[in-house]
C-alpha cells in the first residue's frame, strides 16, 4: 500500500505533482525542476523527506553495535554529534546509507533512505542482540532547509544558537513552539539543516517555515531538483551509485570506511580489496554534445566496454550535462575520453572530478 507523509494535504495544497517513490506518494516538483534547483543554489528551499526512516537504539551495548554495523567510527561521535557511515554486508557491498545522530551515552537514532527500512530494520534487529532496537518512522517527520540564506531563515522561528551549529552536529528546542532536532546536515551541496519533528506537529513547523523561506525568495522543493542537486554535489544514491554489489571503496566512499579502528561487518573484504586494487571507481563524466545519461547506459573507451552509468542528468547550474558511471581502473583519470551510449549512439565525454559543483563558503 502506498504510504503518504504528514504533509501530504499541504503538497496537494500547493499544487505539487506527486508521484510514487519507494513506496511513498511525493512531491516531484511544485514550480518546476530547474526553478526549484537554482532556488536552493541561490536562496534556499523547503524538502518534505518525512518518508525517510528512524531507527532508535538504547541500552548497553548500542555503541558496540552501531560499531559492529556501520563501517565508520562511531567511537569519535560525543552527545549532539552526527554522522554519516554505511551499512555493509560480509561480503563488503552496500546495504545502504545513513545518519547516525549520537543522542545520549547509550542512545543512538540512524536516518536510513525509505526504500531500504524495512530491510535495514531486519537486519539491524538481526545484530542486535539485548540492545533495544525502536523503529520511529512513522512517529517522526524529516524536514529539509537547505540553501545561502537557510540559516537566515531558520533563525526567524528558533533561539537556537545556528551559527554554533558546526557542520554534522545537533541541537534540540523549539522550532515554530514544536520541539525539534536540527542537525547541520543535507544532500543538496549547500549550507543547511534537517529538521526532526514528531509527525503530529510537522504541519505546525511547514507552515512557519515556508512562508519564512518564500520571503527570502525560497521555494518548496520535491524530488527531482532533489535530485540534480545531490548529483551536482556528487553525492552518490544509493540503490542508484551503490548497492549490495558495489564497495564503498568502488563508490568513492573511502574516506567513510575506518579500517583501522577494529572489527565492522564487511571489514575483512575490504581490507582484501584495497590490498588486491579496487577494480572498478565510480567516476563523474560530463558529456561534450547534448543528450542524457540515464542508470544503466554502458559506457566505452577506444570501441570497448568500460563501464556502466549509474545517474545523469542536465546541470542547471552547470549548463551541461553530468553523470556519474563506474569505470574501469584504467578509465578514470581525469581528461579521460570515454563515450556513452544514449539512444543507439555514442555520445562524447570526458572525466572530470567530482564535485561537479562546489559551493562558495559565506564569510562569517
Amino acid at each position: 500500500m502506498t504510504q503518504r507523509t504528514p504533509l501530504y494535504d499541504a503538497h496537494r495544497g500547493l499544487g505539487a505533482r506527486l508521484i510514487a517513490f519507494a513506496g511513498w506518494e511525493m512531491p516531484l516538483s511544485y514550480s518546476g525542476v530547474t526553478d526549484e534547483h537554482r532556488a536552493v543554489r541561490e536562496h534556499c528551499g523547503l524538502f518534505d523527506v518525512s518518508h525517510m526512516g528512524e531507527v532508535e537504539l538504547r541500552g548497553p551495548g548500542a555503541a558496540e553495535l552501531c560499531q559492529r554495523l556501520t563501517v565508520n567510527d562511531v567511537g569519535r561521535l560525543r552527545i549532539g554529534d552526527a554522522q554519516y557511515s554505511l551499512l555493509c554486508t560480509p561480503g563488503g557491498g552496500v546495504l545502504d546509507d545513513l545518519i547516525v545522530y549520537r543522542l545520549a551515552e547509550a542512545r543512538f537514532l540512524l536516518i536510513v533512505n525509505a526504500a531500504n527500512t524495512p530491510k535495514d530494520l531486519a537486519w539491524i534487529r538481526e545484530h542486535a542482540g539485548s540492545v533495544e532496537v525502536v523503529d520511529r518512522s512513522a512517529e517522526l517527520a524529516l524536514l529539509a532547509l537547505q540553501g545561502p540564506e537557510a540559516e537566515v531563515v531558520l533563525r526567524t522561528l528558533t533561539a537556537l544558537d545556528l551559527p554554533a551549529l558546526r557542520p554534522f552536529t545537533f541541537l534540540q528546542g523549539p522550532v515554530a513552539g514544536r520541539q525539534t532536532l536540527v542537525s547541520r546536515t543535507g544532500y543538496t551541496g549547500e549550507d543547511g539543516f534537517e529538521l526532526l519533528v514528531d509527525a503530529a506537529g510537522v504541519l505546525a513547523v511547514w507552515n512557519a517555515l515556508l512562508p519564512a523561506v518564500q520571503r527570502r525568495s525560497g521555494l518548496p522543493v520535491g524530488l527531482g531538483a532533489r535530485d540534480t542537486l545531490r548529483l551536482e554535489a556528487g553525492l552518490p544514491l544509493c540503490g542508484s551509485d551503490m548497492d549490495e554489489t558495489t564497495t564503498p571503496l568502488e563508490a568513492g566512499l573511502a574516506w567513510v570506511v575506518k579500517l583501522d579502528r577494529g572489527d565492522f561487518i564487511g571489514r575483512d573484504a575490504l581490507l582484501a580489496q584495497r590490498a588486491a586494487g579496487v577494480p572498478r571507481r565510480l567516476c563523474g563524466f560530463r558529456l561534450d554534445e547534448p543528450g542524457v545519461p540515464r542508470h544503466g547506459y554502458p559506457v566505452y573507451r577506444d570501441g570497448a566496454p568500460v563501464g556502466t552509468v549509474t545517474s545523469g542528468a542536465k546541470s542547471p547550474t552547470l549548463d551541461a550535462c553530468i553523470g556519474l558511471a563506474y569505470l574501469s581502473a584504467g578509465c578514470t583519470a581525469r581528461d579521460t575520453v570515454i563515450g556513452i551510449e544514449i539512444r543507439g549512439r555514442r555520445i562524447p565525454a570526458h572525466v572530470v572530478d567530482r564535485p561537479f559543483y562546489r559551493r562558495v563558503k559565506q564569510e562569517g
